[in-house]
């Protein structure tokens, strides 16, 4: 571990370096630049709170705002967006980046963290552009909002020891990423970011918990929506979990390092 962290310092250059270049070159031939970065999550999210909110007139109790409904989508969106994209990017960061491998020589485990950097980024300004909707409709942040960055670290080690498992093993079996792109779409609907957990019955209810997102978003909800520490009990599971695929995904990466150059 401590080669791990000495190595990725030593390459701290790189990794910031790359983290930029790839915003550069994404916005290279547009005008406006980097104020897509911007321009886009606050798209999105503003279609969420006219279309849902002010067309469909829809509420969510305990959020005094017609406006409810898109606040508790928004505050969902991030934390699952966070994931759902890290996840994808760690996927395919060794197959993307084929190239590269074989001809430098350089930490490959720098690809996951540039990719997570990169999504943080992202990530950072979709919550920007969420805080600038959330203010428009009168929803003020609360001193709750202090639990954010650590929501974050923990969507991020969820991810990270998740995407850089199954990027791994993505090298040798291909189908895993079309598998895995079914799985997210999937996972997208067992999580409570479209509804709520108690609009299903009991039963439901318990399954529900075995997913990880589960009591992230819950607590990105509890946080961004109704201004109160999250349920610590909750994330638990999801800590313990993001602990041991990192764990796990880092014991396979060091085992199968050598071959990857060679099967890409």
């Amino acid at each position: 571990m401590n080669v791990l962290i000495a190595s990725v310092w030593r390459y701290r250059g790189f990794i910031v370096g790359s983290i930029k270049n790839e915003f550069l070159t994404q916005f290279a031939s547009s005008r406006l630049g980097g104020l897509w970065m911007i321009l886009n999550p606050l798209a999105q999210v503003a279609i969420y709170a006219l279309v849902l909110s002010a067309v469909l007139s829809a509420k969510m109790p305990g959020v005094h705002s017609r406006f409810g409904y898109a606040i508790y989508l928004m505050a969902g969106m991030l934390g699952w967006n966070l994931f759902n994209e890290l996840v994808g990017r760690c996927l395919n960061v060794f197959v993307a980046n084929a190239n590269l491998i074989k001809k430098l020589s350089f930490p490959r485990i720098s690809l996951p963290l540039i990719a997570a950097g990169s999504t943080l980024v992202t990530n950072v300004l979709l919550f920007v552009a969420i805080f600038v909707v959330f203010t428009l409709m009168g929803h003020w942040p609360s001193p709750a909002l202090l639990w954010l960055p650590l929501l974050t670290a923990l969507t991020v080690a969820l991810a990270l020891g998740l995407g850089l498992l199954i990027g791994v093993v993505n090298v040798f079996i291909r189908d895993v990423g079309q598998i895995m792109g079914i799985v997210l779409q999937f996972w997208f609907w067992l999580t409570p970011v479209v509804y709520t957990a108690r609009m299903l019955p009991t039963s439901y209810q318990d399954i529900l918990l075995i997913n990880p997102m589960t009591g992230v978003v819950e607590a990105y909800h509890a946080v961004l929506v109704y201004g109160r520490s999250p349920d610590i009990e909750t994330l638990i599971y999801p800590a313990v979990l993001a602990a041991v695929l990192l764990a796990l995904s880092w014991r396979i990466y060091r085992c199968a390092a050598e071959d990857m150059a060679d099967v890409l």
